[in-house]
């Protein structure tokens, strides 16, 4: 009887093409979410072997060796070493490049060592014949005791010899490919005879690394006598490295060729280019100037779509449903609030394309060895230049990336900063924004203002960072060595389903991750402005049309009047008008106030609490959408327009500067471990947005 579900580990160095095996293997049958009690990212999902065997496919984080050095290897090491874990696998897959074995490998011969039953993949096997390599895979098989599995993760070739592989996978041999005890012999014999139950090479793991193993076995405490200085381990891991490439480079040469004649140079070509100290920044540039242009350009159609549905089913629930607070809930709270949410899925889509295929095409890589020239001079390297550009999408998985850096003040450092790089979170912000106060004209014939704007905010935004990281790393005296490594992947055709299932996978973290918290939101506020604490509001309707002043209006001109005078006399109305003068000095009125507060709990709240507000005591316009409402607001006493040239630049910057969502500060915290750090961006990133909205606003009027 075989037992329903087998647990397979994926393993492998990073670039190896092990998250597209992963999408081969399980398709959109996958959930994402977090390793219990940290923030590391955890893909699981559910592959179908045949024959009514099913495996859940553990996708670990990329990891060089199981000489750990971050948090995202520690990790891989105390899922291998601890068997009562409830992820611990039947089988591991060691996923390798072919053009990269050598180093692959040493990560393999270390996993054999453990005793798993461990599968190796050889991937990228459609590049075997154009790179002129060749594989003698019986003499690969039988030197690492295991199975190999050539396969394309990119082309689907080979994944069915590989799920056979995993369902076979009790006949693969656990024996060791190296013998741990050739490090340091007489050390090694004594621990095997004071533990003669356990595997040398986790017993040697627990020693050298400090990790949490959980439980080895029931109950291994290592002996004192074992302990071993700092320096001495240090030797001790180098000389056991030294002696598995020993090995695999042996081994390389017998089962491993390259006619050089058939090998390709376009890749150092391409390199010489992409990272060269002037053009390397001017296509870099250009790209992203490019992609920017195209957010704008391809997702306004859909969105002008999207905002007049929403609009015209908020009118259509006001005409057609029981008149009542219910109905008023529905077309004012809910339809607007959801609508908010749902108006930016194109832009955000569009967006994770862009960024996907990059990433497919190998080209992030080389734009993080770019920029690691410039960035030491700042006290940060290629490592944080990644989390600074993962801050793109959001700032919270960034900051968890930053525990792929060593050293702690750089680590810090790039903590603090990431959150001024304009995230997902601000494109509904900018978007609307930038509608309103900027014409949708070309420059110089060819170049969009909205895409250029865009854009502009974006550098502001990483020039913010870097700026910052300056200081910091002057004022934070904290010891720092830099070191840098950065994989560099050949160039590849993005695979299609890789990129679409990225797109869809981060859209819907947006819309369900954001979504709950706008359309929540939307109904509290919808609540705060529908009822007030006194008289003025519950006779709204009754002063304003016994004020003569209004003896003049139409029938809507009056209903908006009374809807208007209500709205200000709410609970919301209240809350707006007590910090409307903190604000004003800014150009903002007491609504957009209200927007401010409300998107602390996420920036893309803001449009959706514009959404609310504005649609209350809406008369059934469809052409009433969020962009015309806000466009049409003007100032009660002065007449003019809310939405200036001069307050939406001041807007925009206050939220390309401020600290604008409690997610990020929580994570900081839990990153941290001290709420010093996230108050200090809390008050100096908000303090520094509301200076400099200040001044422009004051400067543009």
């Amino acid at each position: 009887m075989k037992h329903p579900f087998l647990k397979v580990a994926l393993i492998g160095n990073p670039n190896t093409g092990k998250t597209s095996l992963f999408n081969q293997l399980t398709g959109l049958n996958q959930q994402v979410g977090n390793y219990p009690g940290i923030t590391v990212e955890r893909k699981v999902g559910v592959c179908s072997l045949g024959e009514n065997q099913k495996a859940t496919i553990l996708d670990l984080p990329g990891t060089y060796s199981l000489n750990a050095n971050s948090i995202d290897e520690n990790l891989v090491i105390e899922l291998l070493l601890n068997k009562n874990d409830i992820d611990y696998p039947d089988v591991v897959v060691v996923v390798t490049d072919v053009e990269n074995l050598k180093r692959n490998l040493l990560l393999f011969t270390q996993i054999k060592d453990l005793e798993i039953p461990a599968i190796l993949v050889i991937n990228m096997a459609d590049q075997m014949k154009i790179k002129g390599i060749s594989l003698d895979i019986q003499a690969l098989e039988t030197a690492l005791k295991t199975k190999i599995a050539l396969i394309s993760s990119r082309k689907a070739t080979g994944i069915t010899e590989l799920k056979k592989l995993i369902v076979e996978y009790q006949n693969l041999s656990t024996e060791p490919c190296l013998k741990s005890s050739e490090i340091d012999t007489p050390y090694f014999e004594e621990l095997r005879r004071i533990y003669p139950n356990e595997s040398l090479y986790k017993l040697w793991l627990v020693i050298c690394q400090n990790v949490n193993f959980g439980s080895v076995s029931k109950a291994v405490v290592i002996d004192n006598s074992f302990a071993k200085s700092e320096s001495d381990l240090k030797r001790l891991q180098h000389k056991e490295t030294v002696k598995r490439y020993q090995f695999i480079n042996n081994l390389l040469k017998e089962t491993k060729k390259i006619d050089v004649s058939k090998a390709s140079g376009i890749q150092a070509t391409l390199d010489k280019l992409l990272t060269h100290k002037i053009w390397g920044y001017v296509i870099f540039f250009g790209i992203l100037f490019l992609i920017f242009q195209s957010v704008f350009a391809w997702s306004s159609i859909p969105m002008d779509f999207i905002d007049e549905l929403f609009a015209s089913m908020s009118t259509w629930a006001s005409e057609h449903l029981p008149a009542g607070k219910l109905t008023d809930l529905i077309a004012q709270g809910i339809i607007p609030g959801i609508g908010g949410v749902v108006i930016f899925i194109p832009q955000i889509a569009f967006l994770f394309l862009f960024i996907s295929l990059l990433e497919e095409s190998g080209y992030m890589s080389r734009v993080v060895f770019l920029m690691d020239k410039g960035m030491r001079r700042y006290g940060l390297s290629g490592k944080s230049v990644v989390p600074l550009i993962s801050g793109t999408a959001c700032a919270i998985p960034a900051i968890m990336a930053t525990r792929n850096i060593e050293n702690w003040k750089e680590r810090l450092i790039t903590i603090l900063v990431t959150p001024f790089t304009t995230c997902s979170a601000r494109i509904p912000v900018y978007t609307i924004l930038i509608s309103l106060v900027i014409p949708n004209k070309r420059f110089l014939g060819f170049f969009n203002l909205q895409g250029l704007t865009l854009m502009i905010l974006y550098a502001l935004g990483f020039l913010m960072a870097i700026v910052s990281a300056i200081i910091l790393n002057h004022f934070l005296k904290l010891k720092s060595k830099n070191f840098f490594v950065v994989e560099m992947p050949k160039y590849k055709f993005p695979y299609y389903k890789n990129v679409g299932l990225n797109v869809i996978e981060k859209t819907k973290a947006f819309v369900f991750g954001a979504g709950k918290i706008i359309v929540s939101l939307s109904i509290v506020l919808w609540f705060l402005a529908s009822y007030g604490p006194t008289d003025n509001f519950s006779n709204a309707e009754k002063i304003v049309r016994t004020n003569p002043k209004n003896s003049s209006l139409s029938t809507d001109e009056l209903e908006d009047k009374v809807a208007s005078f209500q709205l200000e006399n709410s609970y919301i109305g209240i809350i707006g008008k007590a910090i409307e003068p903190a604000i004003a000095p800014l150009g903002y009125d007491w609504k957009i106030g209200i927007g401010i507060v409300a998107s602390f709990a996420a920036r893309e709240v803001f449009v959706g609490t514009m959404a609310t507000i504005y649609s209350v005591g809406s008369h059934g316009d469809e052409e009433n959408t969020i962009k015309q409402r806000m466009r049409s607001e003007v100032h009660p006493e002065t007449g003019e327009p809310i939405y200036t040239f001069a307050s939406g630049i001041s807007l925009l910057l206050f939220y390309a500067f401020a600290m604008q969502c409690m997610s990020t500060l929580a994570i900081v915290k839990k990153e941290t471990n001290s709420w010093k750090w996230p108050m200090i961006q809390l008050f100096v990133m908000s303090g520094f947005a509301y200076v400099v909205a200040l001044l422009s606003f004051q400067l543009l009027k």
